[in-house]
């Protein structure tokens, strides 16, 4: 089956709607050509993705950042219309905390990025960062409702 039959492709009202809502995704990073992927909770706010990213001792995901100019935040969900992805490709800037001024910090606070933790410490002896996404392409698809399903 070609992907035209099985999938739709979002527009981005779609997309904005799908990553809107907040949640988990899976950032995908690499140094060369060595790939290294993890799942981060995320924001969307404004056009751009907003990812708090903890750190434990001997952080692997710390030095794949420091070699990664780019990254692939890839974000899936299975809802009443069936699976629905979107990839978001582009630059990721760490945000320094004190960079950040009143405005950019609201709207940081408005956006519902969900807590979890995969790491063995207690998340209180995490270091915790915020880093952007600025998307530069943005790809969405839906699967395909069956015949007569709207």
């Amino acid at each position: 089956m070609s992907e035209d039959e099985s999938a739709v492709v979002l527009d981005r009202e779609a997309i904005d709607e799908l990553l809107g809502t907040g949640g988990v995704g899976v950032l995908a990073l690499a140094d060369e050509d060595d790939p290294y992927a993890i799942p981060v909770s995320y924001g969307y706010d404004d056009g751009s993705v907003y990812l708090r990213m903890g750190f434990g001792t001997d952080s692997e995901k710390r030095e794949y950042l420091a070699s990664s100019d780019r990254a692939v935040l890839v974000v899936t969900v299975d809802g009443d219309r069936g699976w629905e992805s979107v990839v978001v490709r582009g630059p990721l800037e760490e945000i320094p905390e004190a960079s950040i001024d009143g405005t950019v910090m609201e709207a940081i606070r408005s956006i519902d990025i969900p807590f979890f933790t995969i790491y063995e410490e207690p998340p209180r002896e995490l270091e915790y960062t915020l880093y952007r996404l600025r998307p530069e392409d943005l790809t969405g698809r839906r699967e395909k409702p069956a015949a007569g399903i709207e």
